[in-house]
């Protein structure tokens, strides 16, 4: 089945061609025919298989351009999916006139959104919060709506917003068209449909139809201290212009990013602390290819909406299956090819199992890249710039050139201007070589820095850089002493070892560390 069978108006269509929407997905093509009867429908289907189109085409349709009241409402758990699924709707109103749909959501001006309400808007898309906001005060009214979405469902009661969504439910006219989404169908869920819809329709989408066949998934064993060096390496191998990376806590995400910014990678964070006004700079920034490498969290994942994003790495193993499903489909979207990496630690095989399970995932295992790998590309880059320079006959320096001839041949001269070009890109040791220390568990251990207050190194410096490389948090490290040129930290004996590996070729603020244990 294509889009051009289904019962849609040609403007519509239109707008489908132009998006790239050829053939609709296993939950679209079940979804749309029966909510464009106006059948309340359910449909149990997790992120990345087209939801928002399956409800929002039908929803367009029913929508009476010539009456500027509120008719249609989509219930979101986050601003974020809101955004994104305001910004679809949009893409499908390109050749439609008089409709206008709004997302209002907290954190953004409650004024501002009340203008717009004012001006005369058809389709309300918002989270139920903000959307109780503008019903006490009166500037939303509900009274004409003639079709309501629950968008992930599950996700808004596991929020908190049962009551919300129930009050929001009495206030739409009762004849209205009921339509809920939702990954997982619990008691609680249930209770809501046999509440507020009548006779629905019911589809679900089997794990199977959710694989990501364009997805290239591997899993890959390492020691938490190394996490951040693996990281560097496979984005150097791989090379993506857009990547994401998935991180279980913001400070996490914010320990992260100082690592990746210290070795002079282009990165950005996204997490809750972070206001919506900034997060829309952040992923406007991204989209425009103004950095590499997005490290975020799964409480904003739902909003990232960014086309070509060649590689995801989950940082942390996710909390949730299904939240595994929803990062790797950042990737791999709209035809395209994308790949996917898992860090998983020690015990957390066990978790990757589930994870395999629940999304039916044929996830294979990698390994770090080696230095000869590292090596082999950074060589290749470099052969690549010098044929570009020759193609564009864009040479410099030739006052240098002529200098050096003088005394010297010039295939000489070509080796020693490689040796000190690929010289200064060459890793400095290979991730595996990991120092052994015979230290007792629960004996406190006093570790010297090389660095001190010469250096403008404070204590959260030195704490925000051991619980980056080496995945140790802050209430674990003892008494630190910053003197003029050196510092001394105080740690327990089973943290030594990972330390002192994790913090190798690291630098504090910039400034190359060495850490060894104190000789007094």
């Amino acid at each position: 089945m294509t889009f051009e069978e289904l019962n849609l108006n040609e403007k519509t269509k239109r707008a489908l061609k132009d998006a790239g929407y050829v053939n609709p997905t296993p939950i679209q093509e079940q979804a749309i025919p029966v909510v464009l009867e106006g059948k309340d429908f359910i449909g149990q289907s997790k992120t990345g298989t087209g939801k928002t189109a399956s409800y929002s085409l039908p929803m367009i349709e029913k929508i009476d351009a010539t009456n500027k009241k509120v008719q249609a409402i989509v219930l979101c758990p986050t601003r974020e999916l809101a955004v994104q699924v305001a910004d679809e709707v949009r893409k499908f109103l390109k050749y439609q006139e008089g409709i206008k749909t709004i997302a209002i959501y907290g954190g953004q001006s409650i004024e501002t959104q009340i203008k717009m309400l004012k001006k005369g808007v058809q389709i309300v898309i918002g989270t139920p919060g903000r959307i109780m906001d503008h019903m006490r005060r009166k500037t939303l009214k509900l009274d004409n709506v003639k079709m309501c979405v629950l968008d992930e469902a599950d996700e808004m009661l596991n929020m908190g917003f049962e009551e919300d969504i129930e009050t929001i439910l009495k206030d739409v006219p009762s004849g209205r068209q009921t339509v809920l989404f939702s990954a997982t169908m619990n008691k609680r869920i249930m209770e809501i449909t046999k509440k507020y819809l009548q006779n629905p329709k019911k589809v679900k989408i089997q794990a199977e139809e959710l694989t990501v066949n364009e997805i290239e998934q591997i899993s890959i064993q390492v020691k938490e201290a190394m996490k951040s060096e693996a990281l560097m390496r496979l984005i150097e191998v791989y090379r993506p212009q857009k990547a994401i990376v998935f991180c279980n806590t913001k400070k996490r995400v914010d320990d992260l990013i100082e690592v990746l910014k210290q070795n002079h990678f282009k990165a950005e964070a996204l997490h809750g602390d972070i206001k919506q006004s900034g997060r829309e700079r952040i992923m406007k920034r991204m989209r425009n290819g103004e950095f590499q490498i997005l490290v975020a969290t799964d409480v904003v994942a739902r909003g990232i909406d960014i086309q070509d994003v060649e590689f995801v790495l989950n940082y942390d193993v996710p909390q949730e299956e299904e939240y595994y499903v929803h990062r790797i489909g950042r990737t791999g979207r709209n035809g395209n090819t994308g790949k996917a990496v898992t860090f998983v630690v020690g015990k957390e095989k066990s978790k990757l199992q589930s994870i395999k399970r629940y999304s039916n995932a044929k996830i294979k295992e990698g390994s770090i890249p080696t230095l000869a790998e590292i090596n082999k590309i950074r060589n290749k880059v470099t052969i690549e710039k010098i044929k570009s320079v020759i193609d564009k006959n864009e040479f410099e320096y030739q006052n240098i050139l002529d200098e050096l001839k003088e005394r010297n041949n010039t295939e000489d001269i070509v080796k020693a201007l490689l040796t000190i070009v690929c010289g200064k890109n060459k890793p400095k040791d290979d991730i595996k070589n990991e120092i052994k220390i015979n230290v007792k568990n629960g004996e406190i251990v006093k570790l010297f820095f090389n660095l001190g207050k010469k250096d403008n190194i404070k204590v959260k410096d030195i704490v925000g850089s051991i619980a980056a490389n080496c995945g140790i948090s802050g209430d674990k490290i003892g008494k630190i002493n910053i003197l003029d040129k050196f510092s001394f930290v105080e740690v327990p004996g089973e943290y030594v070892e990972d330390i002192i590996n994790g913090m190798q070729a690291k630098q504090v603020k910039g400034r190359n560390c060495n850490i060894e244990i104190a000789k007094h």
